[in-house]
């Protein structure tokens, strides 16, 4: 199947299916990508765009940086997690202890600004379609609990298109790049699944003709939307289908995260909003 990863209940989405193999979660990327798998590296990443970042073990005093100043933690690479193990801290808790710093991760400047995720169509290391997503400030273990599909943001552009053509010399697919503040902090050989669904029928073929035939020739602009997080870990309620339908939004519960029960997908935010409520206290 030349489609990896794909979940049962998202292969209506995936067609048609490509002559070349393509993974559609990291896992499946990262194997099939071995010239361009470099970039699930985030500590790299931090380095090539000049922030202050180190391995742990490396005291941040001992680079010059101020006991006060914000950092954070996190794997280098986690290609399952969602950012799981990310935490906030400050130099000098990392310098005493204070902080726990585990072999695997790296510490690096505590970034502020929009979170954005954007899925860019890539061929031979040129971006050519971008569609973008902003994520909520209001966070769980520093994962936005909504992201907001189709929204302008035209200024990131230039930087995104840099990077992949520095990061991804010949590379042609999918790829998401993943900021704060205008810096780059992930990128992944694979786009954001969960959003497909606002990306327009015609999505899907063309990323299919651009890696088995080289072939662009544009896309439509995607429509907006909201995607939900209902974190925790209590089982949905019987007739939470039902219940959500009646405000236009439609819940899949997450059997992949741990600690999602469920992702919620709306036209509105305030839908959105209004069935998490219900789930959570039904």
């Amino acid at each position: 199947m030349p489609f990896h990863g794909v979940l049962p209940h998202r292969h209506h989405l995936f067609q048609p299916e490509p002559l070349h193999d393509i993974g559609v979660n990291d896992t499946h990327a990262w194997r099939l990508n071995p010239q361009h798998r470099h970039v699930y590296d985030k500590l790299q990443l931090a380095l090539a765009q000049g922030l202050l970042a180190a391995p742990c073990g490396i005291d941040p005093l001992s680079m010059g940086i101020n006991a006060a100043t914000p950092l954070f933690v996190k794997p280098m690479t986690n290609l399952l997690g969602m950012s799981l193990d990310a935490q906030a801290t400050t130099a000098g808790d990392l310098s005493t202890g204070q902080t726990q710093c585990a072999p695997g991760c790296f510490w690096g400047e505590y970034l502020v600004g929009d979170h954005t995720s954007t899925d860019c169509l890539v061929l031979a290391g040129k971006a050519l379609w971008f569609a973008h997503t902003q994520g909520a400030a209001e966070k769980d273990q520093q994962r936005p609990i909504y992201w907001h599909i189709g929204v302008d943001l035209p200024h990131l552009e230039p930087t995104i298109s840099d990077i992949i053509h520095t990061q991804l010399p010949g590379y042609t697919g999918l790829c998401n790049v993943e900021m704060i503040g205008g810096k780059v902090i992930e990128m992944h050989l694979r786009g954001s699944n969960g959003f497909f669904d606002f990306y327009g029928k015609h999505f899907v073929p063309a990323w299919v003709a651009l890696v088995d035939k080289r072939l662009w020739q544009g896309l439509e602009r995607i429509r907006t939307g909201y995607v939900y997080s209902l974190f925790g870990t209590a089982p949905l309620p019987a007739n939470y289908a039902e219940r959500a339908a009646t405000q236009g939004v439609t819940v899949v519960p997450d059997t992949t995260t741990l600690d999602r029960r469920a992702i919620l997908y709306a036209d509105t935010l305030a839908a959105a909003q209004h069935v998490a409520a219900i789930l959570r206290h039904p």
